[in-house]
């Protein structure tokens, strides 16, 4: 007998499954059991002919604040072949939200950084609240991108702006300047939106919209789109297999001082 599941909550909306991301206390970071949880759910959703499209929200004040760095710390990773093993799983739970056969929508709210702003731009279309803020501060200590998708989306410019200037702070108009998201909404209504969109999906032929979804990512692919993302992971293993002083003090503070303090220390050192 299967237990229901802690950190999403599923529901149905006519013929869309929508996944909620359910760790609102600590702003929806995904931990390994958010992992394994959202995707039997978009398993279960993927393969139920009943269901035409799939919804991505997030309860709570955020969407996401990435991967839980505090899981991560406790995991006490040395060599490369376990940073390797981590950031191919976490490159895999992204993507599959991209490589899903139906169409994935992402309605988003607050913070989406880090691997949250992955997971959301990795979504096949994705509706933003007016007080989203997005962003990928990995560069602030010396950590890695997990799913590079920045430079397919946006572009080389814009991917290397968002990323080196490692700003958590791209507001939704903006995102939506650079191609990020789709459509912004006003006073919360992002969900509401996302589920007409998909709802609007859903209703068409299930065979258009899956093999023309399926044209559009093997367009990418044949231009090298895959390969280059599995190139980056070697990289982002590299990077974080490397003991970086920062990187010590970092998990020095969070160990002695806690989460909060870890990041304030972080901020004072890279403000400019």
């Amino acid at each position: 007998m299967s237990t229901a599941p802690e950190t999403i909550r599923t529901e149905t909306v006519g013929r869309v499954g929508v996944i909620h991301l359910s760790r609102a206390r600590k702003l929806n970071a995904i931990n390994g059991q958010m992992m394994q949880e959202a995707t039997e759910a978009l398993r279960a959703f993927a393969c139920d002919p009943a269901i035409g499209a799939i919804v991505l929200a997030a309860e709570g004040r955020a969407f996401s604040a990435g991967f839980d760095l505090k899981e991560l710390a406790e995991q006490k990773l040395t060599t490369a072949e376990q940073w390797g093993e981590v950031l191919r799983a976490d490159f895999d739970f992204v993507m599959q939200f991209w490589d899903c056969p139906k169409p994935t929508v992402s309605a988003i709210h607050g913070h989406c950084i880090g691997g949250g702003m992955e997971l959301a731009v990795s979504c096949d279309l994705t509706i933003a609240d007016a007080d989203t803020l997005m962003g990928e501060p990995e560069m602030k200590f010396g950590s890695s991108i997990a799913a590079l998708v920045l430079p397919w989306l946006i572009g080389p410019k814009q991917a290397k702006e968002l990323l080196l200037t490692a700003s958590d702070q791209v507001t939704a108009q903006r995102a939506y300047e650079l191609g990020l998201v789709n459509e912004v909404t006003h006073g919360g209504t992002h969900l509401q939106r996302a589920l007409e969109v998909a709802q609007a999906m859903a209703g068409y032929s299930a065979m258009s919209v899956q093999m023309t979804k399926k044209a559009i990512n093997r367009s990418l692919d044949i231009a090298g789109m895959r390969q280059a993302l599995l190139a980056a992971i070697d990289t982002a293993t590299l990077i974080e297999a490397n003991v970086r002083p920062e990187n010590v003090e970092f998990e020095r503070i969070r160990s002695t001082e806690g989460m909060q303090a870890a990041l304030a220390w972080r901020d004072a050192k890279t403000k400019t």
